[in-house]
This record gives C-alpha cells, sequence and structure tokens, in this order.
C-alpha cells in the first residue's frame, strides 16, 4: 500500500498559530496554539507535525504576519523582518521549521496565504486577478495579478495606505504605531474598539460605527480598483462578521467611483464583486498548505 502524502500548513498570527495537516478542504484537520515566545511557540508546532499519524509530512508552508524577507536570493529569507511583535524580530521562523522536521518549507504573508487558499478553493475560483482584504486585528491585503500572487519590493501592505480623513466628521487620531490615521489606524477593530469605548462586536448594526467603517473601507477598496484593476474582491476577518457591513461597503464603494469604471460589477452594486470568504476561517491554513504542496514540488525539479 501506498504511503499517503500529507502536507503542513501554519498560519502564524500574533494571538495564535492554526496548525493544519492534509492536501485540501476534504481531509484537513486543525488545531491552535498560543502565540507566545519564538522557542515555546515553534517547538510545539513542530511537535504537532511529529506526531501526525496518517502518512508521511512532504513539506510545511506557513503563511505568518510579517513583515517577512521573502527574496530567496537573501540570507535572511523566511525571517519575520520588523514587527513590532515582541520578540520576533529577526527570527527565521521558515528555517527553524524546516530544520526540525526536515523538509521543504514555503513561506508568504497572512493573507497571502489566504489569498491563495480563496485562488485554490474558494471564493476567487475562476478569475486570474483578485484581492484579498482581511479586517481585524489588523488590516492586511493579500493581490493576485495575472493569476499569480503580488510580492515587489517586499510585499503589500494594504493595510498603511493612506485615506482621506475628515477630522471634523472622525476627529479620532488612529491607532497604528507607525502612521496614525492609515486605513488600519482607523479601520482595524482596536482603532472601533478605541473610538467607540467597546468592541467591534458589542455595537448594534444601527450604530454609526458602521457607516463610518463602510466608508473607510471603501476608500481603500477605490483605490485598489483604480490601480489593481481586481475582477474581485474578497472581504474577510472578524470585523467583517458585522451583519449588514458587507452590503454597506459594496454601496459606498459604487458611490465613491461615481461611475468612472465602467463595469457592470460596479455600475449595479453587484453581489459577485465583493464576496465573503468561501473557506471561512480556513482560509490561511488551507492557503499555508498550499504553499507547502508547491515548494514539495519545487524540491523535486533539479537544480
Amino acid at each position: 500500500m501506498a504511503e499517503r502524502v500529507t502536507f503542513g500548513g501554519i498560519e502564524a498570527g500574533g494571538t495564535k498559530f492554526v496548525l493544519g495537516i492534509g492536501t485540501g478542504p476534504e481531509d484537513l484537520e486543525t488545531h491552535e496554539i498560543p502565540t507566545t515566545t519564538t522557542d515555546a511557540t515553534t517547538r510545539l508546532a513542530v511537535e504537532y507535525f511529529q506526531a501526525e499519524p496518517r502518512g508521511r509530512l512532504r513539506a510545511v508552508g506557513i503563511g505568518s504576519f510579517g513583515p517577512l524577507d521573502l527574496h530567496r536570493e537573501s540570507s535572511t529569507f523566511g525571517y519575520i523582518t520588523s514587527t513590532p511583535k515582541a520578540g520576533w524580530q529577526n527570527f527565521d521562523l521558515a528555517g527553524t521549521i524546516g530544520r526540525a522536521l526536515g523538509v521543504p518549507v514555503g513561506i508568504d504573508t497572512d493573507v497571502n496565504a489566504a489569498a491563495i487558499g480563496e485562488a485554490r478553493w474558494g471564493a476567487a475560483r475562476g478569475v486570474s486577478s483578485f484581492i484579498y482584504l482581511t479586517v481585524g486585528t489588523g488590516i492586511g491585503g493579500g493581490a493576485f495579478v495575472d493569476g499569480k500572487v503580488l510580492h515587489g519590493l517586499i510585499h503589500p501592505e494594504m493595510g498603511h495606505i493612506r485615506i482621506p480623513h475628515d477630522r471634523g466628521r472622525d476627529p479620532y487620531a488612529g491607532c497604528c504605531p507607525f502612521h496614525g490615521d492609515c486605513l488600519e489606524g482607523l479601520a482595524s477593530g482596536p482603532a472601533i474598539e478605541a473610538r467607540w469605548g467597546s468592541p467591534a462586536r458589542g455595537l448594534p448594526a444601527d450604530h454609526p460605527a458602521w457607516t463610518l467603517e463602510a466608508h473607510y473601507l471603501a476608500l481603500g477598496l477605490a483605490t485598489w480598483v483604480c490601480t489593481l484593476s481586481p475582477e474581485r474582491i474578497v472581504l474577510g476577518g472578524g470585523v467583517m462578521q458585522q451583519a449588514g457591513l458587507l452590503h454597506s461597503v459594496r454601496r459606498e464603494l459604487v458611490r465613491l467611483l461615481n461611475g468612472y469604471i465602467q463595469a457592470p460589477e460596479l455600475l449595479q452594486n453587484n453581489a459577485s464583486y465583493v464576496v465573503p470568504p468561501q473557506l471561512g476561517r480556513c482560509s490561511g491554513v488551507l492557503g499555508a498548505i498550499a504553499l507547502a504542496e508547491r515548494a514539495f514540488e519545487l524540491s523535486a525539479i533539479p537544480p
């Protein structure tokens, strides 16, 4: 009987690591561990994968908080670099996992991994250019352009774009430690809580917070519609769980573009253009599984 091929996936977040084993949504098994120190967290992750009883683990993929060094020719490829997460600065995440398990490792940002998962199995199937944006503790985005993940100088930091801030309407200064009132500083979960004195989940659907939130998110989306011209936008994250917010963002995006982009999806507020993830909370870890599969394929190609 042939040995079963399995892949490992890590969605590395600032508060928890989601670990997964499988080949896709049908056989995915997951486990969560807290994000504490680099040594303790990676040790628990390695122990989880070493205990896999269903077949040989061929590779591991990682979708991680960042910023990351994703340049393969770099001596610090696979490192978490200038993160504000205490104790994780300049940490060799990919190398630590790969050496401990003795398998190839693929790595990308957490939002790029989620985008890869949605492209492979979820809401972005059938399109070659799209954006995945997550709105939660932070705001981050990944982009596919012509079927490939966009990297560039480092990788997109969509949460840190500057958007118009009407201080008469919204005097809140913003919570980003680097930029104050960038998109993340104005529209992330911590920004909502700091501005209104309540977590997002505690605000009723008719609270003015949601009109402002939809406006800020639509400003970001309008920027990317005009610059990257995505065929679809996938909006995920905890803040997007608020009932009615997705519809409000769609409507505000149409208003802001004001008919300039002549596409039916935008002119008619088509609900198939700005959509929720189909993979739910598993977008990131499934994208990491896809990164592992690709790393395994590349390792089998002769140099």
